[in-house]
């Protein structure tokens, strides 16, 4: 099996492996605590039912207006300031959801408006990482020079180590900041800083929702637009690096499974354990026998070429008399022990010349074998 197709089946397995792990883990952890909050849940609403003597009807309408109110928290969602961080989460394809449109007009905008934006995005991330991962491969190359180190090339695990270390402290700057401002613990906010930069954006914690944010404090909008943008930016370079290493990997082994296909692909038959090549280069042949070039014990690989445009190598007692060659037949060529008849495979006439000439030098090959 070629290598970049065992590569394949191995990423495949691997990936459903570390699926079937997290799922393992998440349900070990998350599922106990959620029954718990379901039964809390409920016995709390029971308890508004009977205490306040209200209908189900009415509860439903109650907590329809809590969830609906949340988000209006942070201020109008759609005035500029709300919009921009809108389209800022479309296109880093972050996705919160704290906010979607809700007219026919928005929906439709909003679907063409990610086609175009997303790819763009997408590509100005790409750039700017490339630019960055340049940049940090000059530093490394003048930080090495100055410490004198051997060699001074800066490699993908020095740039990734350099674009990993700019991605922690952009996170764990980011949390220090986000638990200041949304009063967050900082695990909480750490944890809302690597979801937004991986664009998970599952949601659960949002910032510029609280106090009327995207509208009393411009600042802080400002400060979490950079933020993502400029996180994003590092991530990509590094992520960049990544998919470009095992990109150059895959790409060497497919280059290697093609000149193996094309090495294949000029062998024409195996006789007698002995592989011909179009060319008429004999290239392996029958274990433990061995031939040279000029008759004696050897390998088989260092039998030359036996086309119509080279003369196969005669043993030291054949005779010197000049032949006639033929572009179509070697069998002048070939001759006995004595060096007088020549080797002719029954029926050899209905073989194509290809295929004749290759009987022709298999059935030489093992009389030398057999005299030897």
């Amino acid at each position: 099996m070629r290598r970049q197709n065992v590569r394949t089946l191995s990423l495949v397995v691997c990936t459903f492996t570390y699926l079937l792990i997290g799922a393992a883990v998440f349900d070990a952890l998350e599922s106990d605590a959620e029954a718990e909050r379901l039964r809390v849940i409920e016995y709390v609403r029971r308890h508004l039912l009977e205490q306040y003597n209200i209908s189900v009807a009415e509860y439903k309408l109650i907590e329809t207006v809590i969830i609906e109110n949340q988000p209006h928290k942070a201020g109008q969602q759609w005035k500029f300031a709300g919009a921009l961080y809108f389209v800022t989460v479309v296109v880093a394809m972050i996705g919160y959801g704290h906010s979607t449109p809700e007219t026919i007009g928005g929906k439709a905008f909003c679907i063409v408006y990610a086609v175009v934006g997303i790819p763009l995005g997408m590509v100005m991330f790409q750039s700017i990482g490339e630019r960055l991962n340049k940049f940090t491969s000059v530093i490394i190359k003048k930080m090495k020079k100055m410490l004198g180190c051997a060699t001074t090339e800066a490699t993908d695990v020095n740039q990734l180590f350099v674009t990993g270390t700019l991605s922690s402290i952009v996170m764990t700057a980011g949390a220090a900041v986000f638990s200041h401002y949304e009063n967050w613990n900082y695990i909480d906010a750490f944890y809302y800083c690597f979801i937004t930069l991986t664009t998970i954006g599952f949601g659960d914690f949002v910032a510029l929702q609280k106090d009327n944010a995207l509208t009393t404090k411009p600042g802080y909008v400002v400060l979490s637009l950079v933020f993502i943008l400029f996180g994003l930016t590092v991530v990509a370079a590094s992520i960049n690096l990544l998919v470009l290493r095992f990109m150059t990997m895959n790409t060497e082994d497919v280059k290697a499974g093609d000149y193996e296909m094309q090495d294949a692909s000029r062998s024409v038959i195996t006789l007698d354990g002995e592989l011909m090549a179009i060319n008429g280069k004999l290239l392996a042949g029958t274990p433990g026998a061995e031939i040279t070039m000029d008759g004696n014990l050897g390998s088989y690989t260092s039998v030359a070429t036996v086309c119509s445009c080279t003369c196969y190598p005669r043993p030291h007692h054949s005779p010197t008399e000049s032949r006639h060659r033929s572009p179509s037949r070697i069998s002048h060529l070939l001759v006995d022990q004595v060096g007088t008849s020549k080797v002719m495979p029954p029926g050899s006439e209905q073989f194509p010349p290809l295929l004749h000439d290759s009987f022709m030098v298999a059935n030489y090959l093992r009389m030398k074998r057999s005299s030897v």
